[in-house]
């Protein structure tokens, strides 16, 4: 069954330097793409990867939207590339304010404070895209701590909208854990969207742990990603009673085993 996967990446190869969660990014999307599945897949336009090497360019009638974050208006710019050995097209969502800074999520003088506003910004970029491009994915498939308000919106704000309303969530765990805590405002950032949830009150401690099982509450399945995993995570998504998709070697095997997952859902 060929579907529609709506990848939304924290990180993705020849983009950033290759990790394990970039170059899986980059052979998974292409790895289903050639399974016949339809795809879609965005990443954040850090200020780090170079545009001209790269052949980024904006999309106009994408761009040009404002997003309200926190009261404060911020513009969305979303520019496309293509990996040229992939024949897979790749969307960047950009803004100034978030993104160009050059570096990903932390630099010389550590984590960035308003990391939590640029994750929210990011998931709000990615579904509005996904809306004006008319697109209707089956699945979407969440990478990274940096996509995981996607599911959330997609349970609240987004939830009777056509383009979405069917939709299946996956979230993949890395090892991919952040220190201390993000904004001690992130709840109420996330609830000020128009998010009102009982269970927002886990991200008064907005560890990496809590705001990954918060997000795993509202996945459809999950997926361990990394042999790296944290333990306790991993002992949580197989309690959870939703379909887990144990570690796989990224090999054609294993995104065999992708497919039948997303088939699963």
């Amino acid at each position: 069954m060929a579907g529609k996967i709506l990848y939304v990446c924290q990180e993705i190869f020849p983009y950033l330097p290759e990790s394990e969660q970039s170059a899986l990014c980059r052979q998974l999307v292409q790895a289903m793409q050639e399974r016949g599945n339809e795809i879609r897949t965005f990443m954040p336009r850090y200020g780090c990867i170079n545009e001209r090497r790269n052949q980024l360019h904006e999309v106009i009638r994408l761009s040009g939207m404002n997003l309200i974050i926190d009261d404060n208006d911020h513009q969305l710019i979303i520019k496309v590339a293509s990996i040229p050995t992939a024949r897979v097209q790749i969307y960047f969502i950009d803004n100034d304010d978030y993104f160009a800074r050059k570096a990903v999520l932390s630099d010389d003088a550590g984590w960035f404070a308003d990391n939590d506003e640029r994750a929210i910004f990011f998931a709000r970029g990615v579904l509005e895209t996904v809306k004006k491009l008319r697109w209707n994915p089956s699945v979407v498939h969440c990478h990274g701590w940096f996509s995981a308000v996607v599911p959330i919106y997609l349970k609240h704000m987004f939830a009777d909208d056509p383009v979405f309303r069917d939709v299946k969530i996956a979230v993949s765990l890395y090892d991919d854990a952040f220190p201390g805590e993000l904004d001690a405002g992130f709840r109420a950032k996330v609830e000020h969207e128009g998010v009102q949830d009982e269970n927002l009150k886990i991200l008064d401690n907005s560890s990496y742990q809590n705001l990954m099982r918060f997000v795993m509450d509202y996945a459809d399945g999950i997926v361990l990603a990394s042999e790296g995993v944290d333990a306790a995570l991993a002992e949580y998504a197989r309690r959870s009673g939703k379909p887990v998709l144990e570690y796989q070697a990224p090999e054609a095997e294993g995104f065999d085993n992708y497919n039948k997952f997303y088939e699963e859902l």
